[in-house]
């Protein structure tokens, strides 16, 4: 029996939008929080909206690794994309983070209006976290 090929895995996780991503506590110990995400499957990139002050942003900021778990249709499906992260943290109104931070958003479905959206994204110290995929395993077992 053979298993599945990263481009399963991969197809799984680009056609996701919510999973659980691990970062790296200081401690050494894992931080598992929920998230929605999008992904880029030509670059093989996972970006997700964060804040500077939540445990996975410090965390991200000071360790720059996360993995992120994506559940299929029951148990024995799921597939985990693991790699750096780069960030591109929200300083000025209309800086390219925040633009970022707009199509992500807007791309999720969480707003269609950019009036506040500047402000709101200052105000909350929100950040766009980018995780390069280096690495996809996983399981896809039939039944």
């Amino acid at each position: 029996m053979t298993g599945p090929t990263s481009e399963d895995l991969w197809r799984l996780i680009a056609d996701g939008r919510d999973g659980i991503v691990a970062t790296v506590n200081a401690d050494g110990t894992p931080h598992l929080s929920n998230i929605y995400y999008l992904s880029d499957p030509d670059s093989r990139t996972i970006r997700f909206s964060t804040t500077t002050d939540r445990t996975k942003g410090r965390n991200l900021r000071r360790d720059p690794r996360a993995a992120l778990h994506v559940s299929g249709a029951d148990f024995v499906h799921f597939a985990v994309a693991q790699g750096g992260v780069t960030l591109a943290i929200a300083q000025e109104r209309g800086d390219a983070a925040i633009d970022e931070l707009f199509e992500v958003h807007s791309a999720l479905g969480v707003l269609s209006d950019r009036s506040g959206f500047d402000e709101e994204m200052l105000a909350d110290h929100r950040m766009i976290v980018r995780l390069a995929v280096e690495k996809v395993y996983g399981l896809l077992i039939d039944r």
